[in-house]
C-alpha cells in the first residue's frame, strides 16, 4: 500500500523494489513510461499533490503502477538511494522496445 511519508511535500510515495535476480521493467500508467531496476534497487513513484491513489498490478517481469487519481503529470519516479527523479526509459536494455 502507498504511504504518507514526509520530506516530500507530503505526497504519497510507493516504494517498488526489485528483491529478485532480474532485471524487472516498472511501467507507470496512464502514460506507459517504463523504468528498469536492477536487482536490489529501488525506485519510488510519487504521486502528485492533490490526493493521488495507486493501484499496482504485477507479471513476472513487470510491475505496473496507475495512477488512479491525481494530476498524472506532477506523478515522478525517484531513485531510492539518490533521491534523484528518473527520466522515462531509465535503465531500460538494449533489447526492449524503444518509445517513439
Amino acid at each position: 500500500m502507498d504511504e504518507l511519508l514526509p520530506g516530500v511535500d507530503g505526497r504519497r510515495r510507493l516504494p517498488v523494489s526489485n528483491v529478485g535476480d532480474q532485471v524487472v521493467c516498472l511501467f507507470v500508467e496512464p502514460f506507459g513510461e517504463d523504468f528498469w531496476l536492477q536487482p536490489e534497487e529501488t525506485f519510488v513513484v510519487i504521486g502528485g499533490a492533490v490526493d493521488p491513489e495507486f493501484s499496482v498490478s504485477v507479471m513476472s517481469d513487470h510491475v505496473i503502477v496507475w495512477a488512479n487519481a491525481g494530476d498524472p503529470y506532477e506523478v515522478q519516479v525517484v531513485d531510492g538511494r539518490s533521491g534523484n527523479v528518473l527520466e522515462c526509459g531509465h535503465g531500460r536494455p538494449g533489447e526492449a522496445p524503444q518509445a517513439e
